[in-house]
């Protein structure tokens, strides 16, 4: 069952990514979104979709409430594409991951740069 989870998780997340990227057409929508992962329950009725956007938190939160308000269409959409008895109702989440990674990235170029000032302070003085 395990596996079989993991095979749908994958493919819905191919699945989805091309829906959304091919078939919504909403202006609240970022042009850089990535479906970064699935996660569908147990009884695979409901499946959490993570997205990524690159943009300003405004943009995020309109993406996120047009895939909401699509989520319908999309589910319909996929499910000509997967063969399943039901088709997960989705749930969109945003995926911060990558602000995160980003955040933590710039601070440790930070600390590298404070470290080449203090040694490079240290012998001068010698």
């Amino acid at each position: 069952m395990k596996d079989r989870t993991v095979r749908l998780n994958s493919l819905l997340k191919e699945v989805l990514s091309e829906v959304i990227m091919r078939q919504v057409k909403d202006p609240r929508m970022a042009t850089l979104i990535t479906v970064t992962s699935v996660d569908i329950s147990k009884d695979l009725h409901h499946a959490k979709v993570y997205i990524s956007v690159i943009g300003s938190q405004e943009e995020k939160d309109k993406t996120l409430e047009a895939l909401q308000s699509a989520a319908g269409f999309i589910a319909v959409n996929a499910s000509k594409k997967v063969v399943m008895r039901y088709f997960p109702t989705l749930v969109f989440k945003l995926d911060n991951s990558v602000d995160k990674h980003m955040r933590i990235d710039a601070l440790l170029g930070k600390i590298h740069e404070e470290e080449k000032t203090r040694e490079h302070g240290t012998s001068d003085n010698t």
